[in-house]
């Protein structure tokens, strides 16, 4: 029997804050091709994209 819903939830967050703090960390080194990559897997990974996008400063390298 598979865990219950919430444990899937939770399993779910920690990844994706594991991911996000990993794409945050490459943004130091990263050129303006690499930026508009992070952007982009932000946005297919999380529903908050928009606001870490702009935290972050990729705004003006996406789009």
């Amino acid at each position: 029997m598979p865990g219950s819903e919430r444990q899937r939830e939770i399993r779910r967050r920690r990844k994706r804050l594991k991911a996000v703090a990993h794409l945050k960390s490459r943004l130091a080194k990263a050129t303006t091709s690499e930026k508009g990559e992070i952007a982009r897997k932000l946005r297919a990974m999380t529903p908050g994209a928009e606001v870490l996008i702009h935290e972050w400063k990729l705004e003006e390298v996406d789009r």
